[in-house]
């Protein structure tokens, strides 16, 4: 059995979107890859036949995109993209050439008035019939983040940052590196860092001037839009735009995000909901009488995110999924079918999986030839086409198209999908990806509990040998669900022989509310004894040795980690990734002051609660070797939890590492640089090979 070796990284091409042509006969497809000289991730766009009738077609210079949308008339393709500034506009606004440097810093589109080095996004824009490079449209100081067409597809509404005069000077001075000064109260992000008060706004753009107006009306606010944007939706008929944001006075203290619409020519706004929803995602039906948007709670995450749809004219909505009790997946998607049916992606008992939802109510199952050992990533319909990445074990992952009048294809009938990508071949037959097989078992309060173990390729469970090493691999969220998927961390174990083992615990999304939301204030318990729960199931069957167990776990899968810890001296070694273990210090010194208070209240007014989800206050019943990971800019997770935890347990005399990889928020590694992601999998292959009996120190 070969061993996935870690450069084999380099060779993962991971699609990440797809997007259907209005006709339906094009899919562009957006991949993720490595690029191995720069040591960076690159993303770039593919075209293809939605009828599969020919190889993609990549786009030329197309890289790092972060959005991509076709024009209505599907003859051009829009994206989003940090890259040199365009030939025409450094003509237009002087410069000699597009060569050299001009002498102000701004040669390889450097962004010389906002005073940083690198390009910021802006929207370029590919006529797929006439060919050649992308025609930048945008060029704001502050970049664009997201962006949608009219329905002329003359014009495009972008929504980007805005800064005043002062602002402008503060940020000036910060990028000199001046001082932090906020009186914010959510004054950081993960993955931005340090928040200002620069408000984003939506902007009208003409394709062919380059001319913008901003619609002052239109604006962001509230903690989501750190993460989530204003999502502009124009609508396929008029000027009316929908966008998402909250304008309340306690706009950093609250995950409330409110539907709005916007006339593009008056600036005329209004408000559709009124503060009961953290609303996204809003898409109008094809004849623009209807508007769904995706509805969380704001302040329980566990009951399971909606779909409602709104009357277009007089705003009045409902939620046309109360009766279906499942979240939407975890990448929440949506799309209109036609002008009466949507279809929605759903997290459904460890596994991601389409519902046709009736835009006035009832749902139904469908594209029931979809196994349950594969799982949908991402999808986008139109045209009567639908496209889906989808991704399997051992298979690969890679976009599939099919007819939308196809979906009631059972299993007994042929798969009328389409394969439209191939982007790892290589990859996918030169090593033996595991199988997996559904395990479910007594956990908390005697309710059955799911976990999908991925087996090595040697592996006969009904046969076991008994010897193999378990590692427990516990997922984040944790409002979230583990499932079928093509994952290359857990290919270079299992090809290693362990057993990975992924448990759904309570608060697991996928499984319903009640069971999702038994973890409410039970951090550190339930579901440390569903893991714990699991991993007895695996040794009564003989799949595992006991004396080579090893747990690891993502976020709050790294919390839970350390908690199961406190509770059990079982596991020779553990690996906690990117946690948080005192709760009462990383509140404020993180970015989920709201979250942790709609779950705990505060900390001096709760702080029993506090210590009792904490693992730091149990730090003396921990024994097992741990090895800590972090990021120094994760502000969701912030490294000083895991270097308390590390000093605590060294004080103690348990054998502890701790590594901390610089420039680093809460990312999981193979989306970020993939040295750092090669040299994690080598750092933790050492780490459980030290303290495994049956193996020597030293994995490549």
């Amino acid at each position: 059995m070969d061993e996935l070796p870690t450069d084999a990284l380099y060779d993962l091409v991971r699609p990440l979107s797809v997007a259907v042509s209005p006709d339906g006969d094009r899919v562009a497809v957006r991949t993720l890859a490595y690029d191995r000289e720069a040591d960076c991730r690159r993303s770039s766009v593919l075209t293809v036949p939605a009828d599969g009738s020919r190889d993609p077609h990549r786009l030329a210079r197309a890289s790092d995109v972060s959005a991509m949308q076709w024009s209505p008339d599907g003859t051009r393709l829009g994206v989003v993209t940090a890259r040199e500034r365009d030939t025409e506009l450094r003509v237009d606004d002087g410069a000699e050439s597009d060569e050299g440097d001009d002498g102000d810093g701004s040669e390889n589109g450097s962004d010389a008035a906002s005073g940083d080095a690198d390009p910021k996004p802006q929207v370029w824009v590919y006529d797929l019939e006439r060919g050649g490079d992308a025609r930048q449209v945008t060029a704001f100081d502050e970049g664009v983040r997201e962006f949608d067409w009219g329905p002329d597809g003359e014009r495009i509404v972008v929504s980007a940052r805005d800064p005043t005069e002062e602002e402008q000077a503060y940020l000036d001075q910060r990028r000199d590196g001046g001082p932090i000064e906020t009186e914010r109260l959510q004054h950081k992000f993960d993955g931005q860092g340090w928040l200002d008060t620069v408000t984003t706004y939506l902007f009208v753009v003409d394709v062919a001037t380059r001319e913008q107006r901003r619609l002052d009306g239109a604006y962001g606010g509230g903690i989501p839009e750190q993460s989530s944007g204003l999502q502009p939706a124009w609508h396929p008929r008029d000027d009316r735009i929908a966008f998402v944001g909250y304008h309340g006075d306690d706009s950093d203290d609250s995950y409330v995000q409110n539907v709005h619409v916007v006339d593009a020519g008056t600036g005329e706004t209004e408000q559709v909901t009124d503060g009961e929803y953290f609303a996204g995602g809003p898409v109008w039906s094809p004849d623009g009488a209807r508007l769904a948007f995706l509805a969380n709670n704001p302040t329980n995450w566990y009951v399971p995110t909606d779909v409602c749809v709104a009357d277009a004219d007089t705003g009045r909505y409902e939620v046309v999924t109360g009766e279906l009790d499942r979240s939407v997946a975890w990448f929440e998607e949506f799309a209109w079918l036609d002008d009466d049916r949507l279809l929605l992606a759903i997290g459904d008992e460890g596994w991601s999986r389409f519902v046709r939802l009736d835009a006035t109510g009832g749902h139904e199952r469908v594209y029931d030839c979809q196994s349950r050992d594969e799982s949908l990533m991402t999808f986008d319909t139109a045209g009567g086409t639908v496209a889906f990445v989808r991704q399997h074990p051992s298979d690969g992952v890679d976009a599939f198209g099919v007819a939308a009048s196809d979906l009631d294809a059972t299993a007994d009938d042929p798969d009328p999908r389409r394969r439209l990508t191939e982007l790892n071949p290589d990859l996918v037959a030169d090593y033996d990806h595991p199988e997996i097989e559904r395990v479910t078992f007594e956990g908390a309060d005697g309710d059955a509990v799911e976990g999908v173990a991925f087996l090595p390729p040697d592996f006969d469970p009904a046969d076991p040998d008994g010897d193999r090493p378990l590692l427990l691999s516990i997922h984040g969220g944790p409002r979230r669900y583990d499932g079928p998927h093509f994952d290359f961390d857990t290919a270079y174990w299992t090809t290693r022989g362990y057993v990975v083992f992924k448990v759904n615990y309570h608060g697991s999304t996928s499984y319903g509310r009640a069971f999702c939301e038994r973890l409410s204030g039970s951090w550190g318990d339930v579901e440390v004894e569903d893991v714990l729960a699991g991993t007895d199931e695996l040794v009564e069957r003989g799949w595992v040795d006991p004396d080579r167990l090893f747990v690891t776990g993502f976020s709050f899968g790294g919390r839970s980690t350390a908690n199961v810890l406190t509770e059990t001296d079982r596991f020779a070694a553990g690996v906690a990734e990117h946690g948080a273990y005192d709760l009462r210090s990383s509140f404020g010194t993180d970015d989920s002051h709201r979250w942790t208070e709609n779950e705990f209240g505060l900390p001096w007014e709760n702080p029993e609660a506090y210590d009792a989800a904490s693992s730091i206050t149990d730090v003396g019943d921990i024994d097992t070797p741990l090895l800590l990971t972090a990021g120094e800019e994760d502000w969701r997770c912030p490294p000083t939890q895991s270097e308390q935890l590390h000093v605590s347990l060294k004080k103690r005399g348990v054998e502890s590492k701790l590594v901390v990889y610089p420039d680093t928020h809460h990312v999981h590694y193979y989306v970020a640089a993939p040295g750092r992601a090669t040299h994690r999998l080598t750092t933790l292959a050492e780490w459980y090979a030290r303290f495994d009996p049956e193996r020597e120190a030293g994995a490549e």
